[in-house]
């Protein structure tokens, strides 16, 4: 009787039409309904095959594996005879797939992502992947701030067992936070936190930053924020009560509630140093940055550990464990701790590995590693190789992780991750004024060449001031120990008419070369040797000086030109620096040899210092001095010149000095130039870097002797320097670069020419 229900159970296990039969011999299979499918397809996956005896036992497991397949809605076993007929009904395949109300997404974007899961065109249909791919989509909408989108697909059958489908999308609008509470602050107004968070109500430029969106990790991200703003000011036993996220009936406006305890300000009465102290007590003591008297600060602890850590590290304690112990008076809010010092085993890099570099050789990033393979581990060698590898510009992230080798307890492995980044560049300047409207210039520039490290770039300059052929390569390791070698071809025809210099043109041609000598990690020199051939032109409008140095020297000057320059970098970043300094010196010399005779000193220190938050303080100080030598005068067109956005902004470029009787600018043998400039965050996009705002004030000019018509100019004076301030925006846009100014000169005078606005702009390839 068992034996008889035995077909009925599988049927009703595995939805197919049988019925008890007698073991047989298959002399024969054939399959029936099959549209699309190829009949050796269905042989493939049937565990039976011609020959063999089929049972009830092998029949269920035939039927469970077509089914297996997906292809089949329906499969049924029948006998005829001693040939088994297998009875298939496919499954529709997908025709089309189709999206109306779409506008958050790109069509192909989707598409891609639904053919991933198995959902495509040309795919078989099946329901439950059209359900996950439905709940999908919601949850990609409900990422973006729109609660009130509403999904549903239509399944349309047609002809030759196919089928379409239609996700229907109401997008909806994107819910907008329209209220930020903090219950339970009584230490720091509700305004003052709320400053700190990145999630904000709507405001002028939430358009752009998104900040007025909801979002789950960036709401976490905010509460981690305030809670390191209490505990860096003493509130050590600050807590998290709860976080309330409401939405409106119409799923269009979010509520926040959170809910805090601030607790007691605690002090800091003792601090001790415990453990196994491998160096000596009194150089860890200078590391402590939380003394007895502080205010207790989680940032000063957390920076005292790490510094005790490193010190350990740099001579190869790579995973030495400082912990700080607290033991609290809570009478009396007071708080001593202990740092418990374990330094572990002494460690060596046993190899240093290189992912991420698809483009970059591996020997461009290896060059610039400060911790090598086979040495002892030491933690500044190892922060300094990040740096310089980050200096390089070619990497958008740089990710060094040093796991321990596995089976020793002495060794590690240094994996050093790299992100390209697109590394050569389409500049264009551009400026503008009453006198000659827009100028434009550009250049083309590969920073990595071929990935080799190497630099090349070509500027071509086609305006109606300059006319600018050149050709620049770098190899920055010419020689292993980081000597780098330049050449420099050029030809620079100037027709000064449209600027607001004397006029006269001039057509240069030359060449050289230059190298440069890393004299330790922050210091270089810098010397070459160049040649070049002017030819200059004068007009009947040009200066008497001009005319008088043609008469002597003659309009065809050759000169033999020697460079040398130091320099120290401190920076910690090039793009966006917001500490350290940068100086240089450099010296140009018109050697004996050429027919021109001259020198041109130079001096720069740019300084950046952190002020509150996110604010940067940028001093900026210039100076140069030029001159002839051997008998011979400074050649007028190596004077010095001063005003335009890389000096004092609010003046026509090369404007400020001298002038001749008709108001020219003839330029200078001194120059000096100041600027000020304060860069923070731009308004409503808090601690986005890629957009920011600075407030300037500029100061500068240049001097020099000659026959001026009042001959004031012949000696420094301060009173002569003029200023201008006003504000820029600097943007790192995904076309590149740019970088707007705004100036209004304080001191200008009749004769000035200015230019109020000014702009530098690039793009990236």
């Amino acid at each position: 009787m068992k034996l008889k229900l035995l077909p009925m159970l599988l049927m009703s296990l595995y939805g197919a039409s049988a019925w008890a039969f007698q073991p047989f011999v298959i002399k024969d299979i054939r399959v029936e309904g099959i549209q699309r499918t190829e009949a050796g397809t269905v042989f493939s996956y049937l565990p039976v095959k011609v020959g063999e005896k089929l049972d009830d036992e092998k029949a269920a497991a035939a039927i469970k594996a077509l089914y297996g397949t997906g292809f089949f809605k329906d499969v049924r076993l029948e006998v005829e005879g001693e040939v088994l007929i297998v009875m298939v009904q496919e499954r529709p395949a997908i025709s089309q797939i189709d999206f109306v109300g779409l506008k958050e997404f790109d069509k192909k974007q989707l598409v891609d992502g639904l053919k991933q899961v198995g959902l495509a065109e040309g795919r078989i249909f099946d329901k439950s992947l059209l359900d996950k791919a439905e709940q999908e989509l919601k949850r990609q909408y409900l990422s973006r701030g729109k609660y009130a989108v509403a999904v549903t697909t239509t399944v349309t059958p047609l002809e030759r067992n196919r089928t379409a489908i239609s996700f229907n999308i109401s997008e909806g609008e994107v819910a907008k936070i329209q209220q930020i509470n903090i219950v339970g602050n009584q230490a720091f107004p509700e305004k003052d936190l709320l400053e700190l968070f990145v999630l904000s109500t709507p405001g002028w430029m939430s358009w752009w930053s998104k900040s007025d969106q909801y979002s789950k990790q960036k709401l976490a991200a905010d509460i981690e924020t305030m809670r390191s703003h209490y505990l860096n000011r003493g509130y050590l036993e600050f807590n998290l009560d709860s976080t309330q996220v409401s939405i409106s009936p119409d799923k269009q406006s979010i509520y926040i509630t959170i809910n805090i305890t601030e607790g007691q300000k605690y002090t800091v009465s003792d601090v001790k140093l415990a453990g196994e102290m491998l160096v000596p007590e009194e150089e860890l003591r200078k590391l402590i940055k939380i003394q007895p008297g502080d205010v207790f600060s989680r940032e000063k602890l957390t920076e005292t550990t790490k510094l005790i850590g490193d010190r350990l590290g740099n001579d190869g304690y790579a995973f030495a464990n400082v912990n700080a112990v607290p033991e609290l008076n809570k009478e009396k809010q007071e708080a001593k701790f202990t740092f418990f010092i374990d330094p572990g085993r002494r460690v060596y890099v046993r190899r240093i590995n290189v992912t991420g570099n698809t483009k970059t050789r591996d020997e461009v990033v290896r060059r610039e590693m400060r911790q090598m393979e086979g040495a002892w581990y030491a933690a500044d060698k190892v922060t300094r190789s990040r740096e310089r590898i980050n200096r390089l510009g070619y990497f958008s992230d740089v990710n060094l992780e040093t796991p321990a080798v596995a089976g020793t307890t002495d060794q590690l492995d240094m994996n050093v991750s790299v992100t390209e980044k697109p590394t050569g560049s389409i500049m264009a300047g551009a400026g503008f004024s009453s006198y000659e409207g827009f100028i434009l210039s550009g250049s083309i520039s590969q920073a990595n060449v071929f990935g080799s490290g190497n630099f090349l770039s070509t500027q071509v300059n086609t305006s109606k001031i300059n006319t600018v052929y050149s050709l620049s390569y770098t190899n920055p390791y010419y020689t292993d120990d980081g000597i780098s070698r330049g050449f420099d071809i050029y030809q620079r025809k100037t027709n000064s008419s449209s600027l607001s210099v004397s006029r006269y043109g001039s057509n240069s041609i030359g060449g050289g070369m230059r190298f440069g000598v890393p004299l330790n990690e922050k210091d270089t020199v810098n010397f070459g040797l160049s040649a070049e051939n002017t030819k200059l032109t004068l007009y009947d409008n040009s200066p008497q000086r001009y005319k008088d140095y043609v008469n002597i020297f003659g309009d065809s000057n050759t000169t033999l030109r020697g460079d040398a320059g130091w320099a120290r970098d401190t920076r910690d970043s090039i793009i966006y620096p917001t500490k350290g300094s940068l100086q240089r010196v450099f010296a140009e010399v018109g050697l004996p040899g050429g027919s021109v005779k001259y020198y041109k000193l130079s001096y720069q220190h740019q300084w950046f210092m952190p002020l509150v938050r996110d604010f940067t303080l940028m001093l900026n100080g210039e100076a140069g001095y030029a001159n002839g030598y051997g008998g011979k005068p400074l050649p007028f067109f190596k004077s010095f010149y001063a005003g335009g956005n890389t000096s004092v902004r609010g003046f026509k470029a090369s404007s400020l000095g001298p002038k001749d009787i008709d108001g020219n600018a003839l330029g200078g043998n001194r120059r000096l130039v100041g600027n000020a400039e304060v860069l923070f965050p731009f308004p409503g996009m808090k601690k986005d870097q890629s957009l920011r705002m600075s407030l300037f004030l500029d100061a500068g000019s240049v001097f020099g002797d000659g026959d001026y018509p009042d001959g004031k100019y012949s000696k420094i004076s301060f009173a002569d320097i003029r200023y201008s301030t006003g504000f820029a925006v600097s943007w790192q846009s995904p076309m590149g670069p740019m970088k707007f100014s705004i100036a209004a000169p304080l001191n200008s005078k009749a004769t000035d020419r200015l230019e109020r606005f000014q702009f530098i702009l690039g793009s990236t390839f």
